[in-house]
């Protein structure tokens, strides 16, 4: 196995450094963590990626979304428009 290699991103503008600490904190990471995971996530191959059910929900709470109906009723009012 290869010895790790140690990258380093120079001229980070604030709002982007902000935007990454909030992030990691909300993935519950210290910032190399969340910086490694993107990695990781952006050279996997797509075919390996499939549904992924917990991203989906962090990036509706990163954006703050909400929804006036619970899944139930929603699924009730498709199932009776048929």
């Amino acid at each position: 196995m290869a010895a790790s290699v140690s990258l380093s991103i120079k001229d980070v503008p604030p709002e982007v450094a902000d935007a990454l600490r909030a992030r990691a904190a909300q993935n519950h990471r210290s910032i190399q963590g969340e910086l490694m995971a993107i990695l990781e996530e952006a050279v996997r191959p797509a075919r390996n990626r499939g549904f992924d059910p917990d991203r989906l929900i962090r990036m509706a709470a990163a954006l703050d979304l909400k929804s006036s109906e619970s899944s139930v009723d929603l699924i009730r009012k498709m199932r009776d428009s048929r």
